[in-house]
Formats: structure tokens, C-alpha cells, sequence
């Protein structure tokens, strides 16, 4: 499958692994729709990459159906990159933080629902398209105080599982990115309200994964030939075995 003048979406694009996606699709000839909440932060990506910057909450209704309008006036659509979310916390089940549960809900799996089931018309207008989903290893396996995260992200993964097994025989692919620990200038900062040294502590001792190694690996599953589907993609740092499990060096 050529990426010549193929035209994808990313949200969460004004950080993290979503930045660096619009980065590494514009750098291979694609045309990319970059969409998150911080009009500044989009702007500032859309001058660097010459992507094409749309203001949106995922989480609105309002704001999804303008999304999919604006991308159905502007030239449709080849693939969706459903990257935003992110966790909140590491509450036990006991002293879970309802309102913070139900945030990680709205953003991560009806988020993601309400930018798939908006865009995938446009892609079966086009013939052929993709649905990617970034998750998480969280999506794969529980582990004590993430309840919340996991939770989220286990839905998330079925969200795209279940659509895979219902458009089976029409040309759009399904694919899920399950991504180890990152480390991103905002994603554990956010988890802990903006405790920069609990948030550095999660990176200490190893070698984590950055956002461009996400961004690669979401590149080249969209640019597999047509009929290869890549269902789903672990890719974890090589110090972590599992959710809880890495090799920590000097700590």
C-alpha cells in the first residue's frame, strides 16, 4: 500500500505520541488532519509539519460531528489514528475516585467510539481505509491501583476487536497499538496531578520507549500492503516484561 496523498486523522495531536505521529506520517508524503483541545500547541505543530491543524474535545458531541464535517468537506478520509487518552491516577478499587473513572470512560473509550463511529462512513466512501487504535498494555493485563486505566483500556481494545469481527469482508482495517511504558512530557505528569518527581520516578533505572517509537510502529502497520492486517502491535521497552515487571538499573 503506497502513502502517496493518503490522508490520515490523529487525535491527541498536540503532545506526546500523537505529536509524534503527525510528525513521522507528514515526513512520509501523507496529508494529516492533527486534532486536540490546545489551539496553541496544534498551531504550533501545523507550522512545523504543514499538518492541518482542527481544534476539538473528543469528548463532546458537538465537537466530533464538526470534525466529521469539516473532513468530509475538506477531502475525506484514509485512516483515523484514535490516540487520545490517558490515566488518571492509581487509586485502589476501595478508594476509587468516581469522578476520575469516569473522565478516563469519556475520554478514552467514548471518545474513541464517538471518532470511530463519526469517520467510518468516510472511510467506506473511500473504499479502503484503516482504524487504528492506540491503547495500551494496560488493555492487556491488570495490575494493583489501575483498575481505572485498565479498565478503560481492556473497553478500548474490545471497542476495536468487536468492530474488526463486524466489518470482516469490507476493505477497512482494524488495528490496535498496545504500547509498554512511554515516556512522554505529559502522560505521567497528568496521571499524578502534576507531580513532576512522582512522575519521573515511573522512568527511573531504564530505558523507556519514547514517542517516536510508538509513531513508527503505528507508521508501518498503516503503510502494510492492503491486504495485511495487523491486528495487534505490543511494543514495550526492553527492561519491561510486563505491567509491574522491569529491570531498573541504580535505584
Amino acid at each position: 500500500m503506497t502513502t502517496t496523498q493518503r490522508r490520515a486523522l490523529v487525535t491527541g495531536a498536540s503532545s506526546g505520541i500523537g505529536a509524534a505521529t503527525v510528525r513521522r506520517l507528514r515526513a512520509e508524503g501523507w496529508d494529516v488532519v492533527a486534532t486536540a483541545r490546545r489551539a496553541d500547541r496544534l498551531t504550533a505543530l501545523a507550522h512545523e509539519t504543514g499538518a492541518e491543524p482542527f481544534v476539538a474535545d473528543i469528548t463532546s458531541d458537538q465537537d466530533v460531528a464538526a470534525l466529521v464535517d469539516h473532513v468530509r468537506a475538506t477531502g475525506g478520509l484514509d485512516a483515523v489514528v484514535n490516540n487520545a487518552g490517558g490515566a488518571l491516577g492509581l487509586d485502589t478499587v476501595a478508594d476509587a475516585d468516581l469522578e476520575r473513572w469516569r473522565t478516563m470512560y469519556e475520554l478514552n473509550v467514548l471518545g474513541t467510539l464517538r471518532v470511530t463511529k463519526g469517520l467510518l462512513p468516510l472511510l467506506r466512501e473511500r473504499g479502503q481505509g484503516d482504524v487504528l487504535v492506540v491503547t495500551s498494555t494496560a488493555a492487556h493485563a491488570a495490575y494493583p491501583g489501575g483498575a481505572g486505566y485498565t479498565g478503560v483500556k481492556h473497553a478500548e481494545r474490545m471497542l476495536a476487536t468487536t468492530l474488526r469481527w463486524e466489518i470482516v469482508g469490507e476493505p477497512i482495517r482494524v488495528i490496535e497499538i498496545s504500547p509498554g511504558n512511554v515516556a512522554t512530557e505529559e502522560f505521567s505528569l497528568v496521571r499524578f496531578d502534576g507531580d513532576a518527581e512522582r512522575a519521573a520516578k515511573v522512568y527511573e533505572g531504564y530505558q523507556p520507549l519514547v514517542a517516536q517509537d510508538v509513531a513508527d510502529a503505528i507508521w508501518w502497520t498503516l503503510s502494510r500492503p492492503a491486504h495485511v492486517n495487523v491486528d495487534l502491535m505490543v511494543v514495550r521497552p526492553r527492561a519491561q516484561a510486563n505491567n509491574t515487571t522491569i529491570a531498573r538499573t541504580g535505584v
